[in-house]
């Protein structure tokens, strides 16, 4: 039986680890996807809280390293200096089951999804090109725009 956003998860054996449906579209006006994350939270037996973070969906084809755990970057369209972007990376929607590799139904544990957009101008950079000034270096120019749900609990 499964839990929308803000549910509770009750006490489940090892072996029914959760599983996570999700999906993503992006926004019609905004910049493709880049990735989906889930995040996950819980209390370790010696009372610290703990997270890690899975990357369940790439966008292009793109896996995750087995070896270093990390996935590759989706590259960058922005042209800073005229602050423009193309949807010519990414994904329009992005769609996975998951189950948490990692469980343990011992512990006290959250999850949630977090939504990676390409790389887009920040606004630093519209500025930049609005008002003909030049930013001083260090100042970022180029963003990733995320979205974040709420969390599912995990009660033992």
């Amino acid at each position: 039986k499964g839990v929308p956003m803000g549910g509770d998860l009750m006490k489940r054996s090892k072996s029914e680890a959760p599983r996570f449906m999700v999906l993503a579209t992006k926004d019609p006006d905004g910049a493709n996807l880049d990735r989906i994350q889930i995040i996950k939270g819980w209390l370790g037996k010696d009372g610290t809280v703990r997270n890690k973070i899975y990357d369940v969906a790439l966008s292009d084809g793109r896996k995750v390293d087995r070896r270093t755990g990390k996935a590759p970057s989706v590259g960058s369209t922005v042209d800073v200096a005229n602050a423009t972007y193309t949807n010519s990376i990414g994904e329009v929607q992005l769609a996975r089951v998951w189950t948490d590799p990692d469980f343990d139904p011992e512990l006290r544990a959250f999850y949630y999804v977090r939504v990676i957009e390409i790389p887009t101008p920040r606004w630093t950079a519209y500025d930049a090109k609005y008002f003909g000034t030049k930013i001083p270096k260090g100042v970022p120019m180029v963003i990733q725009d995320r979205a974040y749900t709420s969390p599912i609990w995990y009660t033992p």
